[in-house]
Order: structure tokens, then C-alpha cells, then sequence
């Protein structure tokens, strides 16, 4: 029998692979980014045929470099990027098109056409979520409009569609020659076409969205004993590796930090942030502007759910300061710089290159920096961002203790930014709250471990997995509350200049 577990967390910029042993330590790693594609304004895409050789690529390299090969492993979790979808042929496996990442803004008329005609009660009863196109069934109608051959393709059978995880099941179990076609619930649950009280596709939200049930994956639990299928002959990392566990990324790293309780949360900073808290068995809706989603699923027809805050853009801004303004070579360059100013200067800056997402949901929003002067300097701007990260988070949780009736004490923070010792002392000071760094940072491919595991009976139960997390640092609030609440004043006049920037069609006419 193997001795490890492999978890894929496939990302929005890059795809991990991550080796862990039973007790839950990482042996080994490999990452290799993809190409971020931007053909118009607020238009973003991946090539599917990129991140599948890139899941190959790592899967062999992280075992090469732990020393093993498929058979030490006792099973593979996956972990992916959630609302970006992929249609593709059934017989031949080529997409019809490049994946439509979550960030794209291309089916804002069709999200507008929804609002109008009043649908956004009945979605977001059924649904938990808001009618934005953050989500996946906007972005499929749009390819099923847009892409010649793909509606009538789907309606023949021959079009798949799905979210990632279900791109790389169906190639890892055989693609072309038999691989399945599933999903999760949690991945499900942000598509807008799955009922969160049924946890199955709702024929009337496909309905609406004109999209054919026949393309859809299966839904399933988020962890399958023994699994849902085995990796075919045709894998690069081998054959006969069973699949045991499937999460969207976000819920994978709030089962990473054994967020298991009720009013337990996490944040994960990524190229967005996300912030989710465990509510339990009952799909609770926020009143509050944020979503329901589905938490895990560890059996049919059972789900824990979770309020999420999600922030469209927090380490993406980062990114943009290298790779748009040049202002640092290295994302890991802008704590020195933010650190070698006292404050922002007055500088205040709202990343919203995609629209705001939670609490605002404001499409039409875009990126502003308010406050320049002469006395302002790049080092101001790198603080500025690191604040905007903090800020936006702190706007999230406000509206999630609103909804939960909870007063959080602490937050668990993951994600590549943790690494940052700055943004997290700040985030502690803008909350007003201890801030929990975990030993293991990369939670999201560690709770697909979890639960890859827990299917293949390496972990008897969710006690063993919380017995397993532990903390490296806390941070603690020493900001003084007045200042604190003058700030976020700021913060909050910024982002009202921020929001309904965009005019109807101006993006498409600039392209």
C-alpha cells in the first residue's frame, strides 16, 4: 500500500503539485505557471491544453522529487480554480475555445439582461449566489452564443462542459477513451446552476441560461471512498492512482485550516481573496452581500455550507505593480518597499480591475488611486496596496459577522501573500483582531490531501485532521481603534468614487 498522498491545486496563474506523508507534512513540490491571456479589456482566458500538460508536468516532477512513484501513493486529491469554464469535444477532447477564467467580464450583458427581467430573487434562492459574471453559467451561455458549432454540438451530446476540476478528471481517467465526467459539490455550487437545498443541477437555471443538462458533469461529494476513478494509462504520472477527492480552491484551504466548527473562518490570499466561514448543515443566505456556497460534502446528499466574502483583486495587484507599472521585480519586493514608509501618505488605492465583487457586486466599478500629491512615491503605492488587500478583507468579515451573529476573535490566513510579514501585521491592525498564520501555508492543496486521505482511510475522522494543524505566528492589533475607524473612513470614500465607473459598451469600443 502507498505511503503518501498527492493533491493538484490548480490555481488561476499556475499549477501545484504538492507530496505529503500521513501525518500531513509536505515531502515534496513542484509549481509551473500558464500563460494569463487578456484578448480586450476586462477579457481574461487560459489555454486548457496548457494547464492539463502543466498537471502532467508537476504530478512527475513532485514525485521525482520525493523519490516515489504512483504506487507509493495512496491516493490524488484535486483542488482547483472554480468559476473558470471549459467546453470541449467529447470524441476528440480538443476545447472549443480558450477557458473562460473567473475574473472575465465578458458576460456582463448577459448578467444585466437577468437583473432586468428580476430573476436575481429566484437565483439567489436556489443558488446562494448573486447574479454576477464571477460565475460559470453566464460565461458558458456566452461561449454557447458566441462560439460557431458549440450550441448544436452540445445539444447532440458531443459538447462537455465544466469547471476545471472536471477538465482534468476527464483527462486523468481516460479523456477521449472513457474518462469521467463529474464535478463536486463545492465546485457545483459556484456555477449558479445547482440547487444548494437539492445539491443537484436545477433543470430551471439551466433553463434560463439556455444551457443543455447533457453537457454538465455528474455532481458528487467532495471526498469518494474508496474514489471516483483511477488515472488511466495514458497519464504521465501512471496508471491505477485513485482520485479520491475533488474541491473548489477556497473551500479546499478552509478544510485545510480543520475549519470544522461553526463560526470558524479563513482567508486566502491569493490572485483574489477569499473569506469563508463554516455555517454548518442548512444553507444559511446572507443579507449582507455575501454568498452561500457549498463547504465539503463527505457523503451523498449531505453538505456543510459556508458564507464567503470573495475579492475579485488582492494579489493580483501586486502583480500589477510588477508587471504593468514596474515598480518592483519581485511580488516578494513590496514588503521592504511598503515597509520604508511610515503610512500611505494619504494614498489610497482601489484594485478593482474586474469590477467589485463582495459586499459591493458592483460590475461597473473599476481600478482608482485617490489621494496623490507631490509628497507621494512608489513606496506610498505599495503600502497603499497592501492596505487595499487589508481593507477589502476587513469589509468582508464586517458583513460576515453581521450574517453569523458571530464577533470573530481570530482569522486563519493561507495563500501565497502570508509569506508577507507586513500585510499581515496590517490586516491585524485593520480588523482589530489576531491574525493566525498555520505552520503549513499551502492549505488549499493540503485540504485536498485531507480529504484524499480521509477517503482512502489513511485519517479515521475530521478529529484526526484538526489534531494535525498547528499555528507558526500570530499577529496581533496595535493599531489605536480612533485611527483605525478614520482610515476605513478613507478606505470607504475611495471606493464610493471607484464604483459604477464603467458605461454601458464602453469596454467593447475600446478594444
Amino acid at each position: 500500500m502507498g505511503r503518501y498522498i498527492a493533491a493538484i491545486d490548480q490555481g488561476t496563474t499556475g499549477t501545484r503539485c504538492i507530496v505529503f506523508d500521513t501525518a500531513g507534512q509536505v515531502v515534496s513540490s513542484a509549481y509551473q505557471e500558464h500563460t494569463q491571456i487578456y484578448p480586450r479589456p476586462g477579457w481574461v482566458e487560459h489555454n486548457p491544453l496548457e494547464i492539463w500538460e502543466n498537471t502532467q508536468r508537476v504530478m512527475v516532477a513532485a514525485m521525482e522529487h520525493a523519490g516515489i512513484s504512483s504506487a507509493d501513493l495512496v491516493s490524488l486529491g484535486i483542488a482547483n480554480q472554480r468559476e473558470t469554464v471549459v467546453v470541449w469535444n467529447r470524441k476528440t477532447g480538443i476545447p472549443y475555445a480558450n477557458a473562460v477564467v473567473w475574473q472575465c467580464t465578458r458576460s456582463r450583458d448577459i448578467c444585466q439582461r437577468l437583473q432586468s427581467a428580476g430573476l436575481e430573487p429566484l437565483i439567489r434562492q436556489r443558488t446562494g449566489l448573486v447574479i454576477a459574471t464571477y460565475f460559470s453559467a453566464s460565461k458558458i451561455a456566452w461561449l454557447l452564443d458566441q462560439v460557431e458549432g458549440l450550441r448544436q454540438a452540445a445539444e447532440r451530446g458531443e459538447a462537455l462542459a465544466g469547471t476545471i476540476d472536471s477538465w482534468l478528471v476527464w483527462n486523468l481517467t481516460g479523456g477521449p477513451r472513457g474518462g469521467l465526467h463529474i464535478t463536486d459539490v463545492t465546485n457545483a455550487s459556484r456555477t449558479m446552476l445547482m440547487d444548494l437545498h437539492t445539491l443537484q443541477w436545477d433543470r430551471g437555471l439551466c433553463e434560463i441560461f439556455k444551457t443543455p443538462l447533457q453537457m454538465l458533469p455528474e455532481i458528487h461529494p467532495s471526498c469518494a471512498q474508496p474514489c471516483y476513478g483511477v488515472t488511466s494509462s495514458g497519464c504521465a504520472c501512471g496508471a491505477g492512482l485513485p482520485i479520491a477527492s475533488i474541491l473548489g480552491d477556497q473551500q479546499a484551504a478552509l478544510v485545510g485550516q480543520t475549519c470544522f466548527n461553526v463560526g470558524e473562518a479563513k482567508n486566502t490570499y491569493g490572485t483574489g481573496s477569499f473569506m469563508l466561514m463554516n455555517i454548518g448543515d442548512k444553507p444559511v443566505l446572507s443579507q449582507h452581500g455575501l454568498l452561500t456556497t457549498a463547504a465539503y460534502g463527505l457523503a451523498p446528499g449531505k453538505c456543510t455550507f459556508a458564507l464567503e466574502g470573495s475579492i475579485a483583486v488582492t494579489g493580483a495587484a501586486v502583480q500589477w505593480l510588477r508587471d504593468n507599472l514596474g515598480i518592483i521585480t519581485q511580488a516578494a519586493e513590496t514588503e521592504a518597499l511598503a515597509a520604508s514608509v511610515p503610512d500611505c501618505g494619504g494614498v489610497y488605492f482601489v484594485p478593482a480591475f474586474s469590477g467589485m465583487y463582495a459586499p459591493h457586486w458592483d460590475m461597473d466599478a473599476r481600478g482608482l488611486i485617490i489621494g496623490l500629491t507631490r509628497y507621494s512615491n512608489k513606496a506610498h503605492l505599495a503600502r497603499a496596496t497592501l492596505e487595499a488587500i487589508c481593507y477589502q478583507s476587513f469589509e468582508v468579515l464586517e458583513a460576515m459577522e453581521r450574517d453569523a451573529g458571530i464577533t470573530l476573535a481570530s482569522l486563519r490566513v493561507d495563500g501565497g501573500a502570508v509569506s508577507n510579514n507586513l500585510l499581515l501585521q496590517l490586516q491585524a491592525d485593520i480588523l482589530g483582531k489576531t491574525v493566525i498564520r498555520p505552520i503549513i501555508r499551502e492549505t488549499t492543496a493540503l485540504g485536498a490531501a485531507y480529504l484524499a486521505g480521509l477517503a482512502a482511510g489513511v485519517w479515521p475522522d475530521l478529529a484526526a485532521l484538526r489534531q494535525l494543524w498547528k499555528t507558526e505566528r500570530t499577529f496581533t492589533a496595535n493599531r489605536d481603534p480612533a485611527m483605525r475607524q478614520h482610515d476605513y473612513r478613507l478606505w470607504q470614500k475611495a471606493v464610493s468614487r471607484a464604483k459604477g465607473w464603467l458605461e454601458s459598451n464602453q469596454e467593447q469600443t475600446s478594444a
